[in-house]
């Protein structure tokens, strides 16, 4: 997933995920103009496998990570980012398994679908866990994602997951065992976005000591 090669940078003139807004208001009799993106609402799901006690998150290149830590150069008017002098390993990230609201199906089913796409687990609706609901991007969009937990089973596993190959998912499935889960989930050299941390967090407040007592 990081053989990356011939980045350019345009204007996003029509995007089918977001969609950029100039939203005008009065506050305290003042006007102001801020601009925003709407963006889709989703789901994200950690993954604790009780078989082996890990955390289980998926990798995956990310666009927007990687134009953020390059360098961006001009190369005969157009914008590039020359992946010779920016290695491809600075848009790799680790995140829960998520996916976008973009179905007229309920949550739980959403974050299910994703599980098996992902991540190759098929786990009943009844054992998604909702963590709770929080909004991103605040001062872009301010999308909500709601977030599960879900405990699932070495024998729950029926795929390799890796997402829908037909869409471009490339991702790979990423066991964390619980006792390097804080570190890593702190680690400054590793690429996630903060709902990781917050989840590993909540587990460990919320799920760990249960789980530690039946090892």
């Amino acid at each position: 997933m990081d053989k990356i090669s011939d980045v350019t940078i345009a204007d996003c003139e029509k995007s089918t995920y977001i969609k950029p807004l100039r939203l005008t208001y009065q506050q305290n009799l003042k006007k102001k103009t801020v601009d925003l993106i709407w963006d889709h609402e989703d789901v994200v799901i950690l993954i604790y496998n009780v078989t082996r006690h890990v955390l289980v998150f998926v990798k995956q290149f990310r666009p927007a990570v990687y134009l953020c830590s390059s360098k961006v150069s001009e190369v005969e008017g157009q914008r590039v980012i020359k992946h010779e002098e920016n290695p491809p390993n600075l848009g790799l990230t680790y995140e829960l398994c998520a996916g976008i609201v973009d179905k007229d199906t309920s949550l739980e089913q959403i974050a299910q679908g994703e599980l098996l796409e992902e991540c190759g687990y098929k786990v009943p609706l009844d054992k998604l866990e909702r963590m709770c609901s929080c909004r991103g991007g605040v001062g872009t969009s301010g999308a909500l994602q709601t977030m599960y937990f879900a405990e699932v089973t070495d024998a729950m596993r029926v795929s390799q997951g890796g997402g829908v190959k037909e869409e471009g998912e490339m991702i790979d499935v990423v066991d964390i065992p619980v006792s390097e889960a804080m570190d890593f989930a702190m680690d400054d050299n590793v690429n996630k976005p903060v709902g990781m941390m917050f989840a590993v967090l909540w587990f460990f407040q919320h799920k760990n000591k249960h789980y530690s007592s039946k090892i």
